[in-house]
């Protein structure tokens, strides 16, 4: 099977994500898309995140009913910070007949010249990028990686919906419920997450 692994920390996953996971599952070229929990982004404090089994059982809930979606802990097992080079290569080696895309926002792709051994990812896996508001123009138009054959620009639905802003919100106690899969925002509730 051709697998799109969409990576993040997912704190918490929200409808954003499920609409281009959906998307990816539907449109490009790819057999399921795996929503890859990330332990910890090397970008991002470790601090502000939920336990990493409680953010594997919110994509789990929000992915149940979505055959093509699956949620997956790879990460878990490896050494931290994660780096997606040495991801894919511990996937290559224990699912040796699937091979294995990235799928990451335009904003994402702006930078990915700074992702380590960036190049060895490219040499050997696909990219599906998709459209993000604030970076269309620098990202896509004039990335440098514009014209590789590798990197597919996919015509996804354009979602700005933020973890962070949902984090916010619901510590002040606003109504975040059209934002999150409902099983979600259940078991955000039921455990008090967020709200200090």
């Amino acid at each position: 099977m051709k697998i799109g692994l969409y990576f993040g920390t997912f704190n918490p996953i929200h409808v954003g994500h499920l609409i281009i996971a959906n998307h990816m599952a539907e449109h490009a070229d790819l057999d399921q898309v795996w929503m890859v929990v990330t332990p910890h982004n090397p970008l991002k404090k470790k601090s502000t995140l939920l336990a990493d089994h409680h953010r594997l059982e919110m994509v789990f809930l929000a992915t149940e009913d979505f055959p093509k979606i699956k949620p997956s802990d790879i990460e878990f097992k490896l050494s931290q910070p994660n780096y997606t080079v040495n991801t894919l290569v511990h996937l290559e080696e224990k699912f040796p007949e699937h091979t294995f895309s990235l799928i990451m926002g335009e904003d994402n792709l702006r930078s990915f010249h700074k992702w380590k051994n960036y190049e060895a990812i490219l040499a050997h896996h696909d990219i599906y990028v998709y459209p993000r508001i604030a970076t269309t123009t620098d990202a896509g138009e004039n990335s440098i990686f514009k014209n590789h054959p590798k990197i597919h620009l996919i015509d996804a639905p354009v979602v700005e919906i933020s973890s962070t802003s949902i984090r916010e919100n619901i510590k002040k106690g606003k109504n975040v419920l059209p934002l999150l899969p409902s099983k979600v925002w259940e078991y955000i509730d039921h455990n008090n997450f967020y709200k200090k």
